[in-house]
């Protein structure tokens, strides 16, 4: 995407914060990537749905079959969030590391001694742990996609260097939650389906999708999980699955319940009903976002309003990502620990360590200024032994949102000043 096409669309922050209560409350909210706000709407949702249709499925009164026609919704909006109707299935769950644990589990009948698992150095333990006591399990050998660490990331050179024909999985970080630095997706599919046609690549998009929009349909992922509460939505994750790769495994649900009933046999006790009203929800958000691209209103929220909404928020982060990281780089004794500049290979997620201050010391000057961030290894605890951080201080995490302001950015740095 050019500068060109980011300069377009028009940002209305008091309309957009006018859908966010909880930015209200107190602190600047700048530690988004742990968990965004939600929209009124998507609130209002989970509260009427527990009013009105709180009763279980496929009973046949109509309560219940508005109750079906929501969990289904849920299902059929995701997948089109994700942009993969037609070429897989969105499977519901509780959160991406309980998701990815059970996509790990159904993968052990698969595999056997001598395949081979690559797990990517620069991951969150959610999406690395799993595959690791797999590997253990199976017999299979693991092989880490060694962190670079000069560039601070996992390189394309990296990958080839583990990749051959005995690779079976791959498992991949889109941003990483403590780097926010923009993987090229679309070419580690290419080559790891190179090296092997009937490998699958796993990949965590936590720290992507409330960035920009999900396409799995163009990068040639197998799986994609991300977590929805830190999309605008309920405390609830999704994981993607090609119709191949779900078709090759065998999901923990009752042995009464057909294989080929998917989600359902991925989905052990069904999912949070009323997470998914609350999804469904967001698709009005989504369409006040769109329509401030173009002027264009949007009553239904298809795939280009999907986009569209995207690529506004990216418009609104931009110019706050390259503020703070131009001050941070500015400061003596700092080191952003992730791409040093804000452009198009960044989201707003911003690490930084300090040499003379610990971590722990500039947040809670932060805090003393009413300035909502955190520290520590924030879950991507290998990362942080690779770049020789400190595993109890760990690193300093601004995290924000196309919902935040430059006057919240300043009041941050403001924070900073008095102890950097």
């Amino acid at each position: 995407m050019t500068s060109t096409e980011l300069s377009t669309p028009t940002v209305d922050l008091p309309a957009i914060r006018a859908q966010f209560p909880g930015l209200t409350a107190g602190s600047v909210l700048l530690e988004n990537a742990g968990g965004s706000q939600v929209p009124r709407g998507v609130a209002d949702a989970l509260r009427d749905y527990m009013l009105s249709s709180y009763v279980q499925l496929e009973a046949g009164y109509p309560e219940s079959d508005r109750a079906v026609a929501t969990v289904q919704g849920a299902h059929a909006f995701m997948n089109l969030f994700m942009n993969g109707v037609d070429r897989g299935e969105a499977i519901l769950g509780p959160s991406t590391s309980q998701l990815m644990a059970m996509l790990a589990q159904a993968y052990a009948p698969v595999l056997q001694p001598g395949d081979e698992i690559v797990v990517g150095e620069n991951g969150h333990e959610a999406n690395m742990g799993p595959w690791k006591r797999l590997a253990e399990q199976t017999g299979c050998t693991l092989r880490w996609w060694a962190l670079d660490r000069e560039t601070q990331d996992c390189t394309l050179a990296g990958l080839d260097a583990v990749l051959n024909e005995r690779t079976r999985l791959v498992a991949a970080v889109h941003v990483s939650n403590l780097l926010g630095q923009v993987a090229d997706v679309a070419a580690v599919a290419e080559r790891v389906h190179a090296a092997n046609p009937a490998a699958r690549l796993v990949v965590d998009g936590v720290a992507f999708a409330p960035h920009r929009a999900i396409d799995v349909a163009a990068w040639g992922v197998d799986h994609y999980v991300f977590s929805t509460y830190k999309v605008y939505g309920p405390h609830a994750a999704v994981l993607w699955g090609s119709n191949e790769a779900l078709a090759e495994i065998t999901g923990p649900n009752h042995f009464f319940v057909p294989d080929d009933d998917v989600p359902y046999k991925f989905e052990l006790g069904g999912v949070n009903h009323e997470s998914c009203a609350g999804l469904l929800a967001l698709r009005d958000y989504l369409c006040l976002l769109a329509a401030m691209h173009d002027g264009r209103p949007r009553e239904t929220c298809d795939r280009a309003v999907i986009e569209d909404a995207f690529q506004l928020m990216q418009v609104a982060e931009r110019p706050l990502i390259e503020r703070l990281v131009g001050y941070l780089e500015s400061k003596p004794g700092v080191r952003v620990v992730g791409p040093g500049t804000g452009g198009a290979d960044r989201v707003g997620t911003i690490s930084f360590v300090h040499a003379g201050k610990s971590s722990a010391q500039i947040v809670a000057a932060a805090h003393a200024h009413g300035v909502g961030i955190r520290h520590g290894h924030m879950y991507a605890h290998r990362l942080c032994e690779a770049l020789d951080l400190p595993l109890d201080d760990g690193v300093v995490r601004v995290s924000l949102l196309h919902y935040n302001t430059p006057e919240e950015i300043e009041r941050c740095i403001a924070a900073f000043e008095t102890i950097l």
